[in-house]
């Protein structure tokens, strides 16, 4: 069995970072990683986005380029394309029912919040603004919930309802960092809206669309990452390892959660 969480069965080494080698701001050592893996990030992009397509099987989408982003964020080689279908393959079922309740929240969560917005305008009820605000809140949460059930699902041998239950935990514990990454994951959209609206050229609309297709999916998911991971270790890989030491030795390392 390959380590408690089934976070180390994985045979394919990469180079990782030199033991003494200085460590780098987080924010540099992202866009250096956006540099290096650019463009083997815009075919994985796009079959993201092929596979969200049907709405219904965005979750098994989100796995495959979840185990790229992740394996990249903690600077160990991935293949790419046949690491996303592979991840997929394991994780299928799981993730695809996963995807279907996610949908069905957040169709349901939406129509609560349109449904308490109008009738608040129409009545100016502080009962339906507080409902409002609440749907509001819960659908954030969710959001933020999203950041971690996903790794979770690639990294953890986990039932479905325990994934959903920490996936919730976190997305509280880790508020300031989920918020954080929100930002700037709104920030990057808004770049690309306003270099569309203020240029009235037809081409660099197109030019702005390709680039957007190719690079935002795998570019949300590895900044995600960056906010998930450090939280997901926190919480319920060190506490395990603390009790099993001696578990896995060579992996962790391999992995960079240990010198």
């Amino acid at each position: 069995m390959a380590g408690f969480f089934g976070l180390f069965d994985y045979e394919k080494e990469g180079p990782g970072i030199q033991k003494d080698a200085p460590k780098k701001k987080t924010f540099i050592v992202f866009l250096e990683m956006i540099k290096i893996n650019f463009w083997k990030f815009i075919p994985i992009s796009l079959v993201y986005l092929a596979l969200s397509l049907p709405v219904f099987t965005n979750g098994i989408a989100n796995v495959g380029i979840t185990h790229v982003a992740r394996n990249t964020a903690r600077d160990k080689h991935s293949f790419g394309m046949s690491d996303f279908f592979e991840t997929i393959k394991k994780n299928w079922k799981q993730s695809l029912i996963a995807g279907i309740i996610n949908v069905l929240i957040t169709a349901l969560d939406l129509f609560a919040a349109r449904f308490y917005y109008l009738t608040y305008t129409q009545t100016n009820s502080f009962f339906y603004l507080v409902g409002l605000s609440i749907a509001l809140s819960l659908l954030m949460i969710f959001g933020f919930a999203q950041y971690y059930m996903w790794t979770m699902i690639i990294t953890f041998d986990l039932k479905l309802s325990a994934i959903y239950k920490n996936s919730f935990k976190l997305a509280i514990a880790n508020l300031w960092r989920n918020l954080l990454v929100s930002i700037l994951l709104l920030l990057t959209y808004a770049v690309y809206f306003l270099l569309i609206y203020f240029i009235p050229y037809p081409i660099v609309w197109v030019i702005v669309g390709i680039l957007a297709l190719c690079t935002l999916p795998t570019y949300r998911f590895l900044m995600i990452q960056f906010a998930a991971f450090p939280a997901i270790k926190k919480y319920m890989i060190d506490p395990y390892y603390e009790e099993h030491p001696d578990s896995d030795i060579e992996k962790r390392r391999s992995l960079g959660l240990m010198d």
